[in-house]
């Protein structure tokens, strides 16, 4: 018999998933390029030539095993190393290659972080607005997503309502800085409360409570905005990185967590994950991927375009009415949904061919996501479309 659970979530499918197959389809009626697709968070930038370059050396001169066989349970050790001198340089952190677990993207990563630290009939907190995959990501693990009101005027951290949730039963926290949906970076201080916060409760209950630091945006932030790395301020942190959006490289599923070395069990954590994938196929990542990702460590696509949509967006929008918490990173704005029934504006923005993906899916209503990594010339032609949609909603 097929496990009723998974049968139930078919009835739960993705609203993005929906609104980018609609725009798919009314791109065939009137062309897509008429289509104004703010759905999907998909990378719109080249990946660096100078990855393609190490792509083709690697392919001309490295033995075929070498780059198709089997990576190690764990990774490459070169690419471990590397990547963990590389943290180190940027972030002053301390870590080894035996603290760095390569993983199938920032997923993949999740899903081992998930089940090192939490077991069933534990909780994990998480702040709203979050990525809606969070819930199976945590729920199909045995343990239960607990979400946290968002603090609406900054999409900061609600610490009054975290310190009411965070109980004894909580095992883990799951954060997403620069966010999605939000565009919002916590900042320093932010960290530094969470961590503070969290540091008292571990001693009050006696027991670990992990921070689980889900960083696929980590490079996409702009000009003066106060970023943190995470794992700086609380030891018993795990960082989940992928580099999907850095050198968009999305459809090739790499990335790893990244153990803080002076968490419990920091020495064995990453062995542990390589138990994990036993049971959850999230094992060995492609190994000419991880060959080629180690010699670009420290570059990325040319991410500029994001904060270039965004100051083309954030501008009009506000001009016309909308009310939006300016993003900090990313390639996502948050507006308010004028009315405040974010489903029904999302309705009426497809009238205008505008693809809006409305807040209710990332747990704050009221509000909708654009997700403005596509061309800079689309953007601006969208400016139109957006006059109109807030001139019918009387803006």
């Amino acid at each position: 018999m097929i496990v009723q659970k998974y049968k139930d979530m078919l009835q739960g499918k993705s609203v993005i998933r929906q609104l980018s197959e609609f725009a798919t389809a009314r791109g065939q009626e009137i062309g897509y390029e008429n289509v104004f697709d703010f759905s999907l968070g998909n990378p719109s930038v080249p990946v660096p030539q100078e990855f393609t370059n190490v792509m083709i050396k690697l392919l001309q001169e490295k033995d075929s095993m070498e780059l198709h066989g089997y990576s190690q349970s764990l990774g490459i050790p070169a690419v471990r190393d590397k990547v963990a001198a590389s943290l180190n340089k940027r972030f002053g952190m301390n870590y080894t290659g035996n603290h760095i677990f390569m993983a199938t993207g920032a997923a993949g990563a999740i899903a081992h972080a998930l089940r090192c630290v939490t077991q069933e009939g534990d909780e994990v907190l998480t702040f709203a607005p979050y990525f809606p995959e969070y819930g199976p990501y945590v729920n199909l693990t045995g343990a239960k997503l607990k979400v946290v009101p968002a603090d609406t005027k900054s999409f900061q951290i609600n610490f009054e309502a975290f310190e009411e949730m965070l109980t004894e039963k909580v095992m883990a926290v799951l954060i997403n800085t620069p966010n999605n949906p939000s565009g919002i970076v916590y900042s320093t201080a932010t960290i530094k409360e969470l961590a503070r916060i969290m540091e008292e409760k571990q001693k009050e209950y006696g027991h670990d409570i992990f921070l689980i630091s889900d960083e696929p945006y980590r490079e996409i932030v702009f000009a003066g905005v106060d970023a943190p790395y995470p794992s700086k301020y609380y030891d018993n942190s795990l960082s989940c990185y992928s580099f999907s959006k850095s050198l968009s490289l999305p459809g090739e599923r790499i990335g790893y967590v990244a153990v803080n070395p002076k968490c419990t069990d920091a020495d064995i954590i990453s062995v542990i994950c390589s138990q994990i994938s036993r049971g959850t196929g999230h094992n060995c990542p492609p190994s000419i991927i991880q060959l080629a990702v180690a010699e670009v460590l420290d570059l990325t696509a040319d991410l500029s375009v994001y904060e270039k949509n965004k100051n083309i967006l954030y501008k009009e929008l506000t001009s016309l009415g909308f009310e939006c918490v300016e993003p900090g990173g990313t390639f996502y704005m948050f507006p308010k949904a004028p009315g405040g029934d974010a489903p029904a504006f999302s309705e009426k923005a497809k009238k205008h061919d505008l693809i809006l993906v409305p807040s209710d899916t990332f747990g704050v209503e009221g509000y909708f996501r654009i997700a403005y990594c596509i061309d800079t010339e689309k953007v601006e032609r969208s400016l139109e479309a957006f006059r109109g949609l807030a001139k019918e909603c009387g803006l």
